[in-house]
């Protein structure tokens, strides 16, 4: 068997720090209304020459030199994102492009908050089945680009952020052990983006709670959402935990989505652990999505929280509606190839110049043998049909 392992784990957040005084002289709140009943203190926007795949770029190579893994190693790339920059090429392919990951596959998931979880899923499936041995696992968002910062129920929220991890493949028992993915559309209303008004105004759709204006920003029922999160997680970490042969009481860490302190506090209560084995960085970062459970994840570990074999429980949930939870066993990583983060390093800087070349290359390419595509014609008419009269259909 092979089984997936985490051999390397990196974040990256905006220097742009908003307070929760900043937002509070944008809508009727305060600091703290929004600490009493979300844990949030702050979060991080991303500056204007940033996007997505810039944040998910940087979280990248900090994965990618704790795991002493070179770029053209990588066999695919997957970013869990509601917030692409485009509808495609995907943000994915342009980290592939920064990274110089010129063997990798790249495509971009999308499962809200749970995304990341659904990610690292389909990538441990691909090296357990022999498709790959390197997987690069990217949680990445620019929600600040997609908030109504005169609404209250969702400005006080979201931040921006990414978080990544390297899967790699073993012989060695242990890594990405099993994972559970679950979906509920009918609950899709609850929280939701219009996509560019590229819906049919159905007659259905006229007595759903989904907007069918064309407002590109977050919309949420935040009850609606909160009662599914509390009921979900318990009974989704305990299926997963039958599902491995694990004791609740035998979790070592649990790494929540970190969307509100009192959904994660529900959840300790639910499942009968304490606080203390969850990770929480809500004060510092707000709500990031698919970039929540990969941010805790690393500073877990750059705050000595994982330990070799500690039994680990992910879970993610949000829009979709979507849920998600992951059981990893966690067997530590091996010392940082210093050699290995320099030539990094160096290919880093040559990215944008071998970008430049491929693409003169390709110009090259068809002048030399011809191959531009052909203009394309205008659609032939269809011929006109004969008309035929009464008296000769009866003849």
């Amino acid at each position: 068997m092979r089984y997936a392992h985490i051999v390397g784990c990196g974040k990256y957040v905006p220097s742009r720090i908003m307070t929760n005084d900043e937002i509070s002289k944008m809508v009727d709140t305060s600091d703290e209304w929004i600490r009493q009943h979300t844990g949030i203190g702050q979060r991080r926007i991303a500056a204007d020459n940033e996007s997505t795949s810039t944040l998910a770029t940087q979280a990248a190579i900090e994965a990618l030199d704790m795991a002493g893994v070179s770029p053209v190693q990588i066999d695919q790339i997957i970013v869990a994102t509601s917030t692409p920059e485009n509808f495609f090429p995907s943000s994915a392919c342009l980290v592939q492009d920064a990274l110089g990951a010129d063997h990798a596959g790249a495509f971009d998931l999308s499962a809200a908050c749970s995304g990341f979880v659904y990610a690292l899923s389909v990538g441990a499936d691909a090296i357990k089945a022999g498709n790959a041995n390197n997987v690069l696992v990217i949680g990445a968002e620019t929600f600040s680009r997609i908030i109504d910062w005169t609404d209250r129920n969702t400005c006080i929220l979201f931040g921006d952020g990414a978080g990544a991890v390297v899967l790699q493949g073993s012989d060695q028992p242990g890594g990405v052990l099993s994972t559970i993915l679950r979906s509920d559309g009918s609950g899709g209303d609850f929280l939701c983006v219009s996509a560019n008004g590229n819906r049919p105004k159905s007659a259905l759709e006229a007595t759903a709670l989904m907007p069918t204006n064309d407002s590109h920003f977050v919309q949420m029922n935040g009850r609606e959402v909160y009662k599914f999160a509390t009921r979900v997680v318990d009974r989704t970490l305990r299926d997963l935990c039958n599902k491995v042969g694990w004791e609740m009481q035998d979790v070592d860490t649990v790494v929540p989505h970190q969307a509100n302190i009192r959904i994660i506090e529900s959840a300790a209560k639910l499942m009968g652990l304490p606080m203390e084995k969850f990770i929480v960085n809500l004060e510092k970062y707000g709500n990031t999505s698919a970039a929540s459970i990969p941010i805790a994840l690393t500073e877990a570990l750059e705050g000595g929280r994982l330990r070799h074999n500690d039994k680990i429980l992910m879970i993610g949930f949000g829009g979709g509606l979507t849920w998600a939870a992951a059981a990893v066993q966690w067997n530590g990583l091996r010392a940082t190839n210093r050699t290995q983060r320099v030539v990094n390093r160096v290919g880093y800087s040559l990215t944008g110049i071998r970008s430049r070349a491929r693409r003169l290359i390709r110009q090259a390419e068809d002048r030399m043998f011809g191959t531009d595509a052909p203009a394309v014609k205008p659609p032939v008419a269809a011929p006109k049909v004969k008309e035929i009269s009464d008296e000769e259909v009866k003849k």
